[in-house]
């Protein structure tokens, strides 16, 4: 039997002796959208970090799985060469780094090979392209003067040069006005026409996201518990109803 593309069981997490998430189970398998919703102060945000490894939370019980690997206790660095990526809810500024020396540096590691910026420049430019946004920016410091929208392009930009296999947005859609929304979540749909087989963690309040997305499946997360889970319509139920429901 196959093993799903990445599967959490049972997570425990804390943060300075507190208990943030008390048993997540979840499994993603490839080529699907999962959605993740719940209100502010439920754990989702820490979920995404812990997915990835950040260092600030500690793993008190529990497992993470990816292409069926235990990666539980893998550094971020080799969890992102192995194939995974984060869509940050607040990208960082970093300055006097270019986007395009960003990801070159990215993608060599990630690939094991070293690249160079004219090997990366056509590709970069067509994706940007794709992804309504100025060339010009691939020279920029990464995300330095960005709007709030065009930091959230940059990475979805990241994503597609990456061709990570899967992929958790916390929250892109956070600060966005409709239109902007809209390009973002039309970027995330071309990485997944060229990548069929990319998994998606989509971390969001809103059902708006999840009108462009279209996920196979919703999770609830509330008090740091997975309280339900379903099809399309259950974030439908959510716009609805609200949290209380579930509370």
């Amino acid at each position: 039997m196959t093993a799903p593309l990445f599967q959490v069981e049972d997570l425990h997490v804390t943060v300075d002796g507190t208990e943030i998430l008390k048993g997540v189970n979840l499994t993603v398998g490839a080529g699907e959208v999962h959605a993740l919703m719940g209100p502010n102060g439920s754990g989702k945000s820490t979920l995404a970090n812990v997915l990835m490894g950040s260092s600030e939370y500690e793993v008190t019980q529990g497992r993470i799985h990816f292409k069926g690997d235990d990666i539980t206790a893998w550094d971020v660095d080799v969890r992102g060469k192995a194939g995974m990526f984060l869509a940050f809810q607040y990208p960082q500024e970093i300055a006097g780094v270019s986007v395009i020396n960003f990801l070159r540096q990215a993608l060599s590691a990630r690939k094991g090979i070293d690249l160079s910026v004219l090997e990366l420049r056509l590709s970069i430019m067509e994706w940007m392209e794709r992804l309504d946004m100025d060339p010009a920016f691939a020279d920029r410091y990464l995300n330095e003067g960005f709007s709030g929208g065009e930091k959230k392009r940059n990475e979805i930009l990241q994503m597609a040069v990456l061709e990570p296999e899967f992929a958790v947005l916390d929250e892109t859609d956070s600060g966005l006005d409709i239109d902007a929304l809209k390009v973002v979540a039309s970027g995330v749909q071309e990485v997944r026409v060229d990548r069929p087989d990319l998994g998606v963690l989509a971390i969001t309040h809103y059902q708006r996201l999840l009108d462009y997305l279209q996920p196979d499946r919703v999770h609830i997360l509330i008090d740091g518990r997975v309280v339900d889970e379903g099809g399309p319509e259950l974030a439908l139920r959510l716009e609805a109803e609200g949290y209380d429901a579930w509370q």
